[in-house]
């Protein structure tokens, strides 16, 4: 049976906006739980020994990575990825193989396999992988993982040496290319907050509880593009709706859908946010994200935060397989007409957050759900917040600042080797 223009223009309404009181809020709806769709909860691998079963016609795809501070340029790279196959076999590089190519990881690698597990493009994880493709990784993906083709960004993966880490895949003829996602790399986002550090009076330097009080309580300062005021202002992104709906599927809860509603910055979003929302996912049927707007966020934890804008914050969680629907700028306050639009059966909030002191504060932003009875504290399956990420890169800035440094100068080497021709 076909569908009427009525239905597809009332879907379409749905998709691209909702209009609530005092503000314009958009609602992206996400894939939803995709081992209930099309995409099995990915796994990790137990047993190297085990060949993994193909089905006929089955194009396998492997993409490799450090997935360092996870964000939604690797989601993007992970989507294209998984475009050019039928599954996406991912390998998340160890930690020693990190430190040993690149500088000391921020996150470990428990922490960058439940970011990789989240992403809804995956189908199977790979831990400890190596940094660079050998002859005998190479030989094993492609005998016992059942693997075609390679997948890599069109940005360099360079070697300390200078070399190229996917030579061996490209000569094989089984590697195939993406387009790098611009405006963002982890890097890039060490360098936000680092920016900071560097700025400072040199006597402060190695004071890291005063850097840690200006994260935190947002004292005023410079940066380099000229303005003051939240780190998001060093970020290149230009969202497009074109992006948004690369990330989403439009799809709607069912009228008797158990709606489940947490919100927050989201900001670095990192394992702990994944598994919150991992919790919250299972107390129902839709799981609708509000995302807290940069003016809110810098209100409420200090004038440089967040560290992602609002539409970096987004796709991040738009790329995660818990999360049905977001609101992009959702307000600080749940209000009844929210409540009532959205049809939502409980608001939830973790015992692990940056504001997990709601409760004390004069005008409690989950007053109504909770005057409703319908309000619940999650307990928090990880203790990683925003501030432990930021702590981790300011207690041990001087390394970060080298590992930056190192990046870009085995990027020097390669286009000193090669002459690098850009294409459309």
């Amino acid at each position: 049976m076909g569908v009427s223009d009525e239905e597809k223009a009332r879907s379409t309404a749905r998709f691209l906006a909702t209009i609530l009181i005092g503000g314009v809020v958009v609602g992206v709806s996400l894939l939803g739980l995709s081992s209930k769709l099309h995409f099995p909860f990915p796994s990790s691998l137990s047993s190297s020994n085990d060949k993994k079963k193909k089905k006929k016609g089955c194009v396998r795809v492997y993409m490799d990575g450090c997935f360092d501070m996870m964000h939604y340029g690797h989601c993007n790279a992970l989507r294209q990825a998984r475009a050019l196959g039928d599954q996406l076999v991912v390998g998340v590089v160890s930690d020693p193989e990190i430190i040993a190519n690149k500088g000391p990881p921020v996150t470990p690698l428990k922490e960058r396999m439940i970011m990789v597990n989240a992403v809804k493009w995956v189908d199977e994880v790979i831990p400890d992988a190596p940094y660079a493709i050998t002859e005998d990784f190479m030989k094993k993906l492609f005998d016992e993982y059942n693997i075609d083709f390679i997948i890599h960004g069109d940005d360099p993966c360079v070697l300390p040496d200078g070399t190229d880490a996917y030579a061996l895949a490209k000569k094989a003829g089984r590697y195939k290319q993406i387009k790098r996602t611009e405006g963002v790399s982890s890097t890039d986002i060490v360098g936000r907050m680092l920016l900071c550090v560097r700025e400072r009076p040199i006597s402060d330097s190695n004071n890291h509880s005063s850097l840690q009080r200006q994260f935190s309580h947002g004292h005023s300062q410079k940066f380099e593009d000229g303005g003051s005021g939240s780190g998001t202002r060093v970020s290149h992104f230009l969202p497009t709706s074109r992006r948004i709906v690369q990330f989403s599927n439009g799809k709607g809860p069912r009228p008797d859908a158990r709606i489940i509603y947490i919100d927050g910055a989201f900001d670095l979003f990192h394992a702990g946010h994944v598994e919150i929302l991992r919790v919250a996912r299972e107390l129902g049927d839709f799981l609708l994200v509000g995302i807290h707007n940069d003016q809110t966020v810098s209100a409420t934890r200090g004038a440089h935060r967040p560290i992602m804008n609002l539409h970096e914050r987004s796709l991040s969680v738009l790329a995660c397989r818990y999360v049905d629907e977001v609101i992009i700028g959702a307000p600080w306050e749940v209000s009844k007409d929210m409540i009532t639009t959205f049809n939502i059966s409980l608001v939830v909030h973790g015992t692990v957050a940056e504001n997990d002191d709601f409760q004390k504060e004069t005008s409690n932003p989950y007053d109504v759900p909770i005057s409703m009875g319908i309000f619940k504290i999650l307990e928090s399956p990880l203790d990683v917040t925003t501030t432990t990420i930021i702590r981790r890169i300011v207690s041990n800035h001087e390394a970060y600042q080298k590992r930056n440094e190192k990046k870009a100068a085995s990027e020097k080497r390669y286009y000193e080797d090669k002459t690098y021709v850009s294409g459309d």
